[in-house]
């Protein structure tokens, strides 16, 4: 019985650790979307986007 006490802190810290976990992991996952790319501006005074090799 003197084990009793131990063995209840250690189950309720463990389930605690363990949903934070999952929260924290799901959390992470949910953040999976690419941002939207701003393409507004004047393409043909741009280089963003445009492959350049130079003068020839």
């Amino acid at each position: 019985m003197k084990f009793l006490a131990p063995g209840i802190a250690s189950a309720v810290v463990g389930a605690i650790v363990g949903v934070g976990i999952v929260i924290g992991v799901t959390a992470a996952l949910q953040d999976n979307t690419r941002p939207q790319i701003d393409r507004s501006g004047n393409a043909p005074s741009s280089l963003l986007g445009q492959v350049e090799y130079g003068s020839r």
